[in-house]
């Protein structure tokens, strides 16, 4: 079986823009895991001829080509970080060859956001692919949906990540004197929060976690030292935005920021030693992965992180009052329980390898069945 994925390539691009670009690679790196695969290629959907410079391709063994390059090359086209010509798509599947949507984004805003709040958005023919792929944290929410508008079987795949991009970041850190990964704190010491929420979609916005802080920080000013609120430039002039600020005991005090966009690892180890984040129905986020890979407390309200271990500091839906708590439990107990925070990442980072068996299984299976049918695949054409 060969397999294309398609990746949307810019100038100036850098894998830290979103987690999609690196979810591309993490699949990829499955995939050639599967004994029946052959090969995979990117299908280049940009203006570059490469992948952002984190993204090492002869390393990784992996080539880009354009999409109709790869015609004769691939049996399964899986449209993921770039759309693809609809024709073309069209073309191949008329030769018995495969076209699968993975739909990586919360896919009701997608569909909803562009329209109602006039913003730019993509939407292309509904019935173009053989099968549509989601995330667990979308199947039960979304998959009948997805169903209706696409008309195609919707499947779950699994929700995969690896430290390898972070783990890269830390050791350019260290060559400039940063150590990646949470310290002990000095007694007495506050918590410096920072708040990673892209704020370009109701799914992911500050607001929640400022509310969570300042809750916190009026509880026991003495155990939040400062509030960094990152990818906020762009709303710094909406009133909305300014009335919520000023309104908080952590602005008055002089003790928060409104910054713009910078790397998780690279922000935390100057700025900061906690994170906060909010979500709906959007609960599995690379950015929560890259917090407990460094051993910092997060303050969430991911029910999927819940479920897969990671409780101590979990709130429910909207509740900034428990996030408030939780944020000062953290303060008051992450530096003794460090040990034991470790552990509970571990597990659940685990859970998420890209190579761990129960993940190549079931993307293995996911294959096998979408190509029940088809007699020829990997044949030469």
């Amino acid at each position: 079986m060969r397999i294309g994925i398609s990746v949307l390539t810019h100038a100036g691009q850098n894998i830290w823009e979103n987690g999609l670009g690196q979810n591309v690679v993490f699949l990829a790196q499955s995939f050639q895991k599967l004994p029946f695969v052959q090969s995979v290629v990117l299908l280049n959907g940009g203006d570059q001829s490469t992948m952002p410079p984190q993204v090492n391709m002869d390393a990784l063994g992996l080539r880009m080509m354009s999409a109709h390059e790869a015609t004769d090359h691939i049996d399964l086209a899986i449209e993921m970080a770039g759309a693809l010509d609809v024709k073309w798509l069209d073309y191949l599947r008329a030769q018995g060859k495969k076209v699968v949507w993975y739909c990586a984004g919360q896919p009701y805003v997608g569909l909803i956001e562009p329209s109602v709040f006039d913003r730019p958005g993509f939407f292309s023919r509904a019935d173009r692919c053989d099968e549509i792929w989601i995330l667990p944290k979308d199947f039960s929410a979304f998959a009948p949906m997805l169903r209706a508008l696409h008309r195609c079987p919707v499947h779950e795949v699994p929700y995969i990540w690896s430290p390898q991009f972070l783990d890269a970041r830390a050791r350019e850190l260290e060559k400039e004197g940063f150590a990646f990964g949470y310290k002990a704190r000095a007694a007495g010491a506050g918590l410096r929060v920072a708040i990673f929420e892209p704020n370009v979609s109701v799914v992911k916005c500050t607001n929640i976690p400022m509310l969570i802080c300042d809750e916190a920080f009026r509880a026991d000013p003495a155990q939040v030292n400062f509030m960094h609120v990152l990818n906020t430039l762009h709303l710094k002039d909406h009133p909305t935005l300014l009335y919520l600020a000023n309104s908080l005991d952590l602005v008055k005090q002089q003790k928060a920021i409104f910054q713009g966009r910078h790397d998780f690892a690279g922000y935390m180890v100057q700025h900061a030693d906690a994170v906060v984040a909010h979500q709906w129905q959007n609960d599995q986020n690379y950015n929560y992965l890259d917090a407990l890979h460094g051993n910092y407390p997060l303050i969430h309200n991911s029910p999927w992180l819940r479920d897969a271990g990671y409780s101590d500091y979990y709130y429910p839906d909207f509740n900034t009052a428990e996030g408030g708590r939780k944020l000062l439990l953290a303060a008051s107990q992450h530096d003794s329980r460090l040990e034991q925070h470790r552990q509970q990442a571990r597990r659940v980072i685990a859970s998420v390898d890209p190579f761990a068996h129960g993940n190549l299984q079931s993307l293995a299976r996911r294959l096998q069945a979408l190509f029940s049918n088809t007699a020829s695949v990997g044949a030469a054409t």
